[in-house]
């Protein structure tokens, strides 16, 4: 039985109200737990056990496998119980029960100890062995066992031979007992119970069967091995051995395998010293015997009783006084001990009210601390106040009848998965990149007399890439046999699908596609006889086990309706039939170049995905993903390296950014002081003399005789003067020219900087091209655990174009209900009112489950829908996280997908009435999808 928390899960025991109901009320309604039995009065009593089970912590006690819920756990346990009993020796296993019954050994460990010890030298009839005969080990089967007093009686053991591959004509041994029949307990020394039975004195007769296998690297011991296979004469002779020349397969016999096998045959009650018994179940199957013998009880009740006196002598000898455990105390010394006491069970008393009081304000402390965001989504409560405030509360409702194939379950998700792989692996199957829309159109594209190229390059390129994945020989036609016969062993009859029978049906297959895989579909050809190459591509590949449909989708392609009996089946088809409405019954013999174009939307995407879940193996796209896989790298250390530079470019225009503010600082107040200051002297020579002389004392006579050498003298003084401006002017000029040099500098390393930026831009794209190669990945969850998927820019498609120009691929975001672990979990909260909480905040319409799906097309819808993530949530906030990071690429492919739809729009809101009749004069070949061509064909090895 599984446990949970160490702890073994006890089935729910019906209410004494159900018991009184059986009698007075068989027929009342209840709720019945199918996988354990189970029964339940009300509905929320049966919900919340189911929830029980379903949370991931239980535990297999068999291989000890945590994190499973309660059902795997069990499945798990039925497993590694059936490979175990298969495993384990089948002669052995009645003694090894037999000797655990009624033992007393606290664990489990030491029994298996005992019970290996005890056995591993011991053989039972029929047992296979591994016999060793000169160096050579051989497979082997005990015919016969000689217990220690026929050890030195050679005669009696020739007589008793039994004869080669059977024992039935032996006669019995005298007195023969079972071998090997030790009994009292088996904490028994092996020494003292082989000295009462020695297995060194058992002779063994045993059949030699096979040769073992041998997996050393020594070479003179497989030589010998080979040398014995090619003589065979050991083979299927009959050998007599002992115990030390025989071992067993340690895959059925070893201690984890003996430990395994007791723990899954035996129990015991949780109290003490309680002994190991079998089950009574498997006692019964191993004539074991169930009732406990007085001897035993006896044994059992005093080992129980010591055990206890134990555990009491101990209790006593920790809990009472020392004294006490001493000697007989007088008087006073009582008095004391009793007042210690008293005065001990006052203090724990004290502490313990100390402890309470400390928890509840712990307690308290929790409550009022508030939490920290970002946190559990569904633990984001807006409160009225943040509605007040304008808030969304209410998710825009996403569309499900803007899906294509959205009508059956599962249909479009197998629709979006193909486009998706032709798409993201567009670059090993050599298909140019096409959109969604395109590809739907294509899906419904039913005129044969125009072909239609995405579809014939579509189908081609998956043949051939199935041509390199191993194939069964007419798979289908076997498969379809093994039903008839099936359905003639049950005793039904062959019932007709569509009016044509297995036998019919096989007889019709037999000559159409046998050479596909070597058939030239030639892209210069058109991709010509591509249906006949598509019927043997699913004759060799597809079974009705990994293509239920397969029976009516090969019968629609090989039969045609008869249209004397339907004239509406030899109207004309228009370009994009949605559903299709083939006859009941299709009895005209046809080809599947004809019938291929009259198969519903439904039949073509089943044999797309089925084709692209097979050629997900084919080496060519394993070969892409290792290849994306290297890139990946390569980005990564591009990415690395760019963000290195980018970061020593930034530093170096932060160090010229400080330069040319700090000579700025400089300049400043230079230039004040240079407005304030008077003229500058002239520079001229003559003029410097008529200063000269108008500064000289023309009265004094003496003056005049010295005249002209104080004007030298001067004009010397006024050069030294002047030169002191003139190197300013350089200096300044020379920091002029500086800051521009820095200025230039600044901005040539900022050009540099948006080059590098623009870099880390595209290697984003490409990294998203190449890792969503490897594996498709959502945007996120939103509070509900509904997951937000955008296919744009994955694989070989791209988001950018030359020059610039938007590319697309879906041009839609779509959302994905919660997967059943998630819905799980949103169960599990049903005390929190999930429910309710999603009917108002994703409203009635809006709510999915799993394997739902919606889309937003429209920009205002998905603005609202960015509004209405709250960032407190963990996955919200990752969510709007990155969908703000792609937000222009999103809503540029959004706005250009509706600008290519308004554009190719023949009819506003009639273009689907187009699809069940051919609109009068309107020109096939012009819709997009017919337009399309496949530019990498080219490179194809075809």
């Amino acid at each position: 039985m599984p446990t949970c928390r160490r702890k073994r899960v006890v089935l729910t025991e019906p209410s004494d109200a159900l018991l009184e109901a059986v009698k007075t009320n068989p027929t009342k309604d209840v709720f019945y737990l199918e996988q354990t039995g189970e029964i339940f009065e009300d509905y929320e009593a049966y919900i919340a056990r189911m929830s029980f089970y379903r949370q991931k912590q239980f535990q297999c006690e068999v291989t000890g496998k945590s994190g499973l819920d309660f059902f795997q756990a069990v499945a798990s346990e039925k497993q590694e119980a059936r490979t175990l009993h298969a495993r384990f020796s089948e002669p052995l296993k009645a003694a090894v029960l037999k000797s655990v019954q009624w033992q007393v050994m606290g664990r489990l460990d030491h029994l298996v100890e005992a019970v290996f010890d005890r056995y591993k030298d011991r053989y039972f009839k029929d047992e296979r062995v591994l016999v060793d005969l000169g160096g050579i080990k051989y497979y082997a089967r005990v015919d016969k066992v000689f217990p220690p007093k026929y050890s030195d009686d050679t005669s009696a053991r020739d007589a008793h031979k039994p004869t080669a591959g059977s024992s039935s004509s032996v006669a019995p041994l005298e007195d023969e007992a079972p071998p090997h029949a030790l009994s009292g307990d088996l904490k028994e020394p092996a020494k003292d119970a082989n000295a009462r039975d020695d297995p060194k004195l058992y002779y063994y007769w045993v059949h030699i069967l096979e040769l073992e296998k041998e997996k050393s690297h020594d070479k003179q011991k497989a030589n010998a091995a080979k040398t014995a296979e090619k003589d065979g004469k050991m083979i299927d002779s009959l050998r007599e051995v002992q115990c030390d020349m025989m071992s067993r397969d340690r895959l059925s016999f070893s201690k984890s395998i003996l430990r395994r096998f007791i723990r899954d045959c035996v129990d015991r009650d949780a109290a003490v010293a309680s002994p190991w018994t079998v089950k009574p179940v498997i006692a019964k199957r191993y004539g074991v015997n169930s009732d406990m013998p007085e001897e035993t009880r006896k044994g059992v009740e005093t080992i129980k009783k010591g055990e206890i006196d134990k555990r009491k002598k101990v209790w006593e000898d920790k809990e009472a006084p020392p004294t006490k455990r001493q000697k007989k105390m007088t008087a006073a010394q009582e008095e004391k001990a009793e007042k210690r006491e008293r005065e001990a069970a006052e203090r724990a008393e004290k502490q313990k009210l100390i402890k309470e009081e400390a928890e509840r304000l712990a307690v308290e402390k929790k409550k009022k601390k508030p939490l920290r965001y970002p946190t559990e989504d569904l633990d984001v409560l807006l409160g009225e106040k943040e509605k007040k405030a304008g808030i969304k509360v209410k998710r825009p409702v996403p569309s499900r009848i803007a899906l294509p194939f959205n009508d059956s379950p599962g249909t479009f998700e197998a629709f979006l998965m193909t486009w998706n792989f032709c798409v993201v692996f567009g670059q090993a199957l050599h298909l140019s990149p096409f959109t969604l829309d395109e590809f739907e159109h294509t899906v419904q594209h039913s005129s044969a007399e125009t072909s239609c190229s995405m579809l014939a390059e579509v189908h081609s390129t998956l043949i051939y890439n199935l041509r390199t994945v191993p194939f069964q020989r007419h798979a289908a036609v076997l498969s379809l046999l093994y039903e008839r016969e099936r359905l003639l062993n049950e005793g039904h009859e062959d019932v007709k699908v569509l009016g044509v029978s297995i036998d019919e049906l096989t007889a019709a297959m037999a000559e159409v596609g046998n050479n596909w895989e070597r058939v030239a579909l030639r892209h210069s050809d058109g991709r010509d006889g591509w249906e006949d190459a598509l019927f043997g591509c699913l004759k060799d590949h597809a079974t009705l086990t990994n293509f239920p449909t397969l029976r009516e989708v090969l019968t629609k392609l090989l039969f045609a309706p008869d249209p004397h009996v339907d004239p509406s089946s030899t109207s004309p088809g228009s370009s994009r039939v949605s559903t299709p409405l083939p006859s009941p019954n299709l009895t005209l013999a046809s080809t599947p170049a004809e019938r291929y174009y009259a198969l519903p939307p439904a039949d073509r995407i089943a044999i797309l995905s089925f084709m692209s879940n097979l050629a997900i193996s084919s080496k060519t796209i394993h070969g892409h993903m290792e290849y994306c896989e290297e890139q990946l790298t390569a980005l990564r250390k591009e990415k690395i390296e760019v963000n290195r530079l980018k970061k020593q470019y930034a530093e170096e225009m932060n160090a010229l950014r400080i330069e040319i503010k700090k000579h700025d600082t400089a300049a400043a107040p230079k230039k004040n002081e240079t407005a304030s200051a008077p003229p500058p002297p002239p520079t001229n020579g003559a003029d410097e003399d008529v200063v000269m002389l108008d500064s000289s004392d023309l009265s004094d006579v003496s003056g005049a005789e010295a005249a002209p050498k104080k004007g030298k003298k001067d004009a010397r003084n006024n050069k030294s003067q002047s030169a002191g401006p003139r190197k300013q002017r350089d200096a300044d000029r020379a920091k002029q020219a500086s800051i521009k040099q820095a200025t230039a500098e600044h901005r040539r390393l900022d050009e540099e900087v948006n080059k590098l930026e623009r870099r880390l831009e595209g290697i984003e794209r490409e990294f998203r091209k190449l890792l969503c190669t490897i594996r498709v990945k959502p945007l996120g969850k939103d509070r509900f655990h509904n997951r937000i998927w955008w296919f744009d820019g994955m694989g070989s498609g791209s988001l950018v174009g030359s020059g610039g120009v938007t590319q697309y691929g879906a041009g839609r975001v779509f959302i994905q209900g919660p997967s059943e672990i998630d819905m799980e979990l949103l169960v599990a909260r049903t005390d929190e009112g999930i429910e309710e909480r999603r009917k108002e905040e994703e409203g009635i319409e809006g709510m999915l489950g799993p394997g739902d799906w919606a889309v937003y097309s429209d920009q205002e819808e998905l603005d609202e829908f960015i509004a209405w993530l709250n960032p407190k949530g963990h996955r919200e906030v990752a969510l709007k996280s990155v969908m703000t990071k792609w937000w222009p690429h999103i809503t540029s492919g959004l706005r250009r997908r509706v600008a290519d739809l308004n554009v190719s729009a023949r009819l506003p809101e009639a273009r689907r009435s187009t699809r069940t009749k051919a609109a009068t004069g309107h020109d096939i070949s012009r819709e997009p999808y017919m337009m399309w061509t496949n530019r990498k064909a080219s490179t194809a090895a075809v």
